[in-house]
């Protein structure tokens, strides 16, 4: 069984069949206890250039695209 890891983003810039995809998270302190959110950007493929800037999508792991491609999108939700 193969497990893909998921995310789901806001697409913050665009390139021809490349989309930047932020992902934000919640961590909590180990010692304060205080939630903070965390954010990285993660470089998506887009084969028909679908997405514009603002969408809300889900990116999917996949095999090295390129330099910095590991991802690509599976779904626009909105």
């Amino acid at each position: 069984m193969i497990i893909k890891h998921k995310k789901v983003g806001i697409v913050v810039s665009r390139s021809d069949k490349t989309a930047y995809v932020l992902v934000e998270r919640f961590v909590t302190h180990k010692k304060y206890k205080k939630k903070y959110r965390v954010s990285k950007k993660f470089a998506a493929h887009d084969e028909k250039n679908e997405s514009k800037i603002g969408d809300l999508v889900q990116i999917v792991e996949t095999r090295p695209i390129s330099k910095l491609k590991r991802w690509k999108i599976v779904d626009k939700t909105i």
